[in-house]
């Protein structure tokens, strides 16, 4: 299945669009139902909110965007801007050239029409260019270290040793602190006694709220990626998640940042960061 722009450079009515081709029977029948439904884009860091819209063949957005009846006659991507710069722009790909063709991938999740980018090849090439589908891309715990962590603790090590190994020795106190005690009042909040050490790695907490997720303006930056909004819920233990897995906002995105991971089987496009193995790593290293 990949996507091309139906005219290089133009501008249609409706905004820029990319039409299907070779389109799965499962997508085929989701958009005939649907008629139209917001894309969320699968990045680097994982799914994001979009401003583009999946329109099946026998339907168009009217000026207002409402959908309504038309006889387009494509299934494809619309939006003000292009979702193929939108690509070129989470992935960090050259700017100067368009693109002939973008090979994705669609999952239906929940109702949520998730595009994924394979490969791209650009105007007058003849390689295509692999994107890299990421799993659990912000996790790291005992058992699993993205690809993506990795190399950001590498380019956080090689850039600023002394700044990682203070991060790493702050991550370690608050960890053993809130293991050694017994004390039965001591929150989770005070997990975010790391929240500066996290700020060196790439994690930027937002304000901890006391509704819904608690800190849902969170940002990554990592390596040379352009920076990901995503909410991250604090758990002494992430098993204790299971409260919100039952009561996601409308993109069932989050990280869970704890200090002890035991959350069997996440959810898709949920996130673990375990404070302890985190801390075990950047002290052997």
């Amino acid at each position: 299945m990949h996507l091309q722009q139906t005219k290089v450079g133009s501008r249609a009515t409706g905004g820029p669009q990319y039409y299907f081709h070779d389109v799965p029977r499962h997508v085929k029948e989701f958009l005939r139902r649907r008629g139209a439904c917001p894309v969320v884009l699968q990045t680097p860091y994982g799914i994001a909110r979009s401003p583009f819209t999946a329109v099946g063949r026998d339907h168009k957005l009217s000026p207002s965007g409402k959908v309504i009846a038309g006889k387009v006659g494509h299934d494809r991507i619309q939006g003000e801007e292009s979702i193929g710069e939108a690509i070129r722009y989470w992935y960090g790909l050259s700017p100067g050239r368009d693109f002939q063709r973008i090979s994705v991938e669609v999952v239906i999740h929940e109702e949520h029409f998730v595009l994924i980018p394979t490969t791209v090849l650009m105007q007058g090439g003849t390689r295509e260019k692999a994107l890299e589908k990421p799993l659990f891309p912000l996790s790291f715990h005992r058992d699993f270290q993205s690809k993506l962590w990795k190399k950001q603790l590498t380019a956080r090590r090689a850039a600023a040793p002394a700044e990682v190994a203070w991060a790493g020795k702050q991550i370690r106190r608050v960890v053993e602190e809130n293991r050694a005690s017994r004390k039965a009042n001591v929150h989770e909040a005070d997990l975010l006694r790391t929240a500066g050490a996290l700020s060196l790695l790439g994690l930027e907490l937002g304000l901890y709220l006391t509704k819904g997720f608690d800190c849902p303006e969170s940002r990554f930056q990592f390596a040379d990626l352009p920076p990901y909004p995503c909410p991250v819920e604090i758990k002494k233990r992430s098993a204790r998640f299971d409260y919100q897995i039952t009561r996601y906002t409308d993109l069932p995105r989050a990280v869970v940042l704890c200090l002890d991971h035991d959350l069997v089987n996440p959810p898709d496009h949920v996130d673990v960061i375990e404070l302890s193995a985190l801390a075990a790593a950047l002290t052997v290293a």
